[in-house]
């Protein structure tokens, strides 16, 4: 029998077809979504439909994708080769802003990965952090779920499960 806690589930608060709630998704089941009035709700139904399709592919004798671990082995060092023009565009461009090539560049990476919408704004825009356990007032039951939230963008309140 599998463990659907072991799935990785994000839930997060927004408007979806009109309505204010919280969607949780699982990502090794890409096209299952779940909806509720709050965190707990959602998960709790994200659960039920992990172990539910686990139940329909055994009957159908397919196999249920296994969960991903999660990877804590990146170091969050990369190497990286530019050409002079762009390595000079980039530098230029972290100098107009007031930051390091390094910091500019993570805040270009995120931004365009999507990963900058759910971070914290400390006190500059480049500099984020990703809050655990405890923030704006809500604390997650489950102990491998992480508040990933923006002050900036209000309507963004995340979960995400950690492990």
């Amino acid at each position: 029998m599998i463990d659907p806690h072991a799935y990785n589930i994000t839930v997060r608060r927004g408007e979806f077809e009109g309505d204010v709630c919280f969607e949780a998704r699982v990502k090794e089941l890409p096209d299952l979504a779940e909806y509720g009035d709050t965190f707990e709700e959602a998960y709790a139904l994200a659960i039920d439909a992990i172990e539910t399709t686990a139940e329909v592919f055994t009957e159908k004798d397919k196999p249920m994708p296994v969960p991903q671990e999660v990877a804590d082995d990146y170091s969050g060092r990369v190497t990286l080769r530019l050409p002079k023009s762009l390595h000079r565009a980039l530098a230029e461009s972290a100098e107009d802003e007031g930051v390091s090539l390094n910091q500019h560049l993570v805040n270009v990476l995120a931004y365009y990965s999507g990963f900058a919408a759910g971070a914290v704004r400390i006190s500059q825009p480049s500099e984020w952090k990703t809050v655990t356990g405890t923030a704006a007032g809500k604390t997650s039951l489950h102990p491998n779920v992480q508040l990933v939230y923006s002050a900036d963008l209000n309507q963004s309140v995340e979960w995400q499960k950690t492990g």
